[in-house]
């Protein structure tokens, strides 16, 4: 969420940033001022009435020790309506937040300068590219072929089950599975994360803290009888341990990483770009999340989109990275870096990282802030990234390391198969 004061201080600076995200915003941003002023006003007002109804208590109080009890009488009097005041203006007060904070609450987060103009994917920014293109040989088959003819991921069993999006991962694809998600958090936390292993489903404060609620809930399974979320991304419940703490300034950087399964009702498309591992309803996904100062948080946002090449330059997976255009932004992010590996067998790049800085955004949702050394509490800045999420990277590997003989297994992950070879 925006800060209120720099909103009012810089209506057009907000509004001409957010056109960047193709929202005009010019009305919203005048509600949202226009409340503020209704807002501060009304406390203003309250603030004296209270005040004047603590004079005229010392002022009942000293009548009544000199014995002037009638004219304490007519204090008392207009006491009673001095708080009738105050509760009034009490309510209006609080009701003026609220509409407040509801439409703060739809405003996007600003990008930052450098998030260059566009609307659609094709003009997202390429900053960097690595590895060659594997050529594969006659026959080469895309992932949701090679899966059924080695038997390692069923697609129809899983919609049998629960329907289409929700594959069933067999023998060596469950050992590959479970393989990656235990190199990417040894790799994570060698680097300095602390691992945890969260709920999977959180409540409504929670999506509102990181930015999913009101922007996504349309794409968010709800469990209506207990009002949970099953969470979309382990950035949710891993930033939520630290929504209402204040943070010394010497425990930050607060560095955070985990493994859970992410729930999206966004699948239904059709065509090849969404078959198999593509897009699905559920799927595995290890998360990084970083809380910094905020003069040091782009230094770790470059800091993780190193950590995430690293991890691809160890799976020798051709790879590129995109700074993302303003209209593909999500609704919390004021920078974010998408990592795509190359599909040879589909001839296409398929996203399997987002990096994203979103400053003090999330924090002034969350009331996370640190005490600096003045003892002055800010708020602090988050940032997030997928280390990695695993459907894509999946497919890559197996289309890209297809053999005659059958999928090689990347060397940096045959201690953790124990195989080298699906065949």
């Amino acid at each position: 969420m925006l800060q209120i004061a720099f909103i009012r201080e810089n209506q057009e600076q907000v509004i001409k940033a957010l056109a960047k995200k193709h929202l005009d915003a010019k009305e919203l941003v005048a509600e949202v001022v226009a409340l503020d002023e209704q807002r501060r006003a009304t406390q203003v007002e309250l603030d004296n009435v209270l005040a004047e109804s603590n004079r005229l208590s010392k002022d009942i109080g000293d009548l009544m020790k000199s014995g002037e009890k009638a004219k304490a009488t007519i204090l008392k009097e207009k006491t009673v309506s001095l708080k009738e005041q105050s509760k009034e203006l009490s309510e209006k007060a609080e009701a003026l937040a609220a509409e407040l904070q509801q439409k703060m609450y739809l405003l996007p987060n600003l990008p930052a300068d450098i998030v260059p103009e566009g609307k659609t994917p094709e003009e997202n920014l390429n900053v960097f590219q690595s590895g060659d293109i594997p050529t594969l040989h006659d026959g080469a088959q895309p992932h949701w072929e090679l899966v059924k003819k080695y038997d390692i991921i069923d697609f129809e069993l899983g919609t049998k089950i629960t329907g289409a999006g929700f594959p069933v991962y067999k023998g060596k694809g469950a050992k590959l599975q479970r393989a990656l998600i235990s190199y990417f958090l040894d790799k994570n936390t060698e680097a300095g994360y602390q691992e945890f292993q969260v709920p999977h489903l959180v409540n409504e404060a929670s999506g509102f803290g990181t930015g999913q609620l009101p922007d996504k809930e349309g794409q968010m399974y709800h469990v209506g009888l207990d009002d949970l979320y099953l969470i979309p991304t382990a950035e949710v419940p891993v930033t939520n341990l630290y929504r209402d703490v204040i943070l010394n300034e010497n425990d930050l950087p607060v560095m955070a990483t985990g493994y859970t399964p992410c729930f999206r009702r966004e699948a239904g498309s059709y065509g090849a770009h969404v078959r198999g591992l593509n897009r699905l309803h559920q799927f595995d996904k290890v998360e990084i999340v970083r809380i910094e100062k905020p003069e040091n948080s782009y230094a770790a946002l470059d800091g993780m989109v190193e950590h995430v090449k690293t991890i691809l330059e160890e799976l020798q997976l051709p790879y590129r990275i995109l700074r993302l255009c303003g209209g593909d932004m999500s609704f919390a992010s004021a920078l974010t870096y998408d990592f795509e590996v190359f599909s040879t067998a589909q001839d296409r790049w398929l996203e399997i990282s987002s990096v994203s800085n979103f400053e003090t955004f999330q924090a002034n949702r969350l009331k996370l802030r640190f005490r600096d050394k003045d003892g002055k509490n800010q708020l602090a800045h988050t940032l997030n990234g997928s280390s990695l999420a695993l459907p894509r990277v999946l497919a890559g590997i197996i289309e890209n390391y297809q053999t005659p003989e059958g999928i090689v297994v990347p060397e940096v992950l045959r201690k953790y198969t124990g195989f080298d070879l699906i065949n």
